[in-house]
């Protein structure tokens, strides 16, 4: 058992407790960071004065050979150890001896801890923001090429209104818009240095923190050495925007599963991300869009989950806190590989665009321009609305559109419909004559589309 503590102990610890206690198993992912953030550490503590230059220098090159022989597989991260960082520390004494235990001075595994899971978390804020921005390219140019492909606008998941693919790709635009512009909030909130915290009060030797949190491209130092022990509310911060993010996700493969369905036809999912049916050889099944959705339950867990156990944690570091990784990296792996695949499937998807625009034209969506049009012909509004009910009754009795009504069948419901009624209902009509900022119509959506640009450029 490697451990970084038991002076104090006349006794073993039992084996259960050992590994009830260890964190290896899970915290080795923070590995990179824990060395990264001893490199600095050990710069810092030359800098003061309290090892020697040839002292800094041995430890950094022990620190590079971990490292690399890390990396290259030579040298295994095992149970032996507690956690990641009596795996570093004992290595590195074994390789230098005695200058590999002025490591540790004026630093503690709280401190330390503190540390590893906030540059952890900033580089996973940062990718899943890189991966995100990717996403939106997709989208974007899903935009582009379908600004006048018509389909219907739902509520209730009833047809409403017509508008276009590319108005309703931008409505999730704005919503993963919105979430990278949350990651970029967050990054700014938790990018401070809570290295030279110690335990919870600090320490003797003469730090220098704003050198520290420099040289790890912080800010600045946390203000408070028993907050920045103890805080994750950065982590809480980010397990929310995951959630956020992941539930953007659902709701997209939700409608992809739908339009996918027999009976919408509105998208063909490329063979690459969809599978069979062990015994029905006709299927085609949304299975990444499925999944996506279903691993949402599994990251709200997590930010319950961390939630739950931050809630009655006195002041400062209590062992309760080791809970805050498991749950959260898995958290973290996940959204950025549904991010990455349903990124992939939007991607090679083909959209039927026939299909959609017929689906619009067959669903009444035109009938609130029907019922603007009569009130264009001084029908009272509410009169306008009862008449073009009537008009759909008599469509549905006749399995038509609207559209296929003639001129006389109109009149003999009102007779104020007249021959530019068809024009005026048309599907392109319907679309493009709505051009408020956030409308369909085609010249406020090459305007969206700009801005659309402009936020990833």
């Amino acid at each position: 058992m490697a451990q970084l503590w038991g002076g104090r102990f006349t006794k073993a610890t039992d084996q259960m407790v050992y590994d009830f206690n260890a964190s290896i198993g899970f915290d080795q992912k923070l590995f990179s960071q824990d060395v990264r953030g001893s490199r600095a550490h050990v710069k810092m503590l030359a800098s003061v004065g309290v090892i020697t230059e040839a002292e800094k220098d041995e430890i950094l090159a022990g620190l590079d050979g971990i490292e690399a022989d890390v990396e290259s597989g030579k040298l295994e991260i095992t149970s032996e150890y507690e956690d990641v960082h009596s795996f570093v520390e004992a290595n590195l004494i074994d390789r230098i001896g005695d200058a590999g235990k002025k490591l540790h001075t004026g630093r503690s595994r709280n401190d330390q801890v503190a540390l590893d899971m906030r540059l952890y978390t900033r580089d996973q804020v940062e990718k899943t923001a890189d991966e995100l921005r990717h996403l939106l390219g997709t989208i974007l140019g899903i935009m582009e090429e379908h600004i006048d492909t018509i389909m219907p606008g739902f509520t209730h998941l009833q047809k409403a209104q017509p508008i276009t693919l590319a108005h309703h790709m931008g409505a999730y635009f704005e919503m993963f818009k919105r979430d990278v512009l949350r990651l970029q909030d967050i990054r700014e909130r938790m990018n401070y240095c809570p290295l030279g915290s110690g335990a919870l009060a600090g320490t003797t030797y003469p730090l220098d923190r704003d050198m520290t949190a420099k040289l790890l491209d912080f800010y600045g130092p946390t203000a408070n050495s028993m907050d920045g022990v103890s805080d994750r509310d950065y982590l809480i911060e980010f397990l929310s925007a995951l959630c956020t993010i992941q539930m953007h996700l659902s709701r997209f493969s939700e409608e992809v599963i739908i339009w996918n369905s027999n009976e919408y036809r509105f998208v063909e999912i490329d063979d690459a991300y969809s599978t069979g049916s062990s015994i029905m050889p006709q299927k085609k099944n949304p299975d990444i869009a499925e999944l996506v959705r279903g691993k949402t339950g599994r990251v709200y867990g997590a930010l319950t989950s961390l939630l739950t156990t931050m809630k009655g944690i006195p002041l400062a570091y209590n062992k309760d806190m080791q809970e805050d990784k498991e749950m959260a990296f898995d958290a973290m792996e996940t959204v950025q590989n549904c991010i990455v695949l349903f990124d992939g499937m939007l991607e090679t998807m083909t959209f039927n665009k026939e299909v959609m625009a017929a689906s619009a034209k067959n669903g009444f969506t035109n009938a609130t321009d029907a019922a603007d049009y009569l009130v264009n012909h001084g029908v009272p509004f509410r009169d306008a609305h009862g008449i073009i009910g009537q008009v759909v009754l008599y469509c549905i009795e006749k399995g038509i559109a609207i559209d296929d009504m003639s001129l006389e069948e109109l009149k003999a419901i009102s007779p104020a419909f007249d021959a530019d009624i068809f024009d005026a209902i048309s599907m392109e009509t319907c679309v493009n004559k709505r051009l408020t900022v956030g409308a369909p119509g085609h010249d406020a959506m090459v305007q969206e589309i700009a801005s659309c640009k402009a936020f990833l450029a």
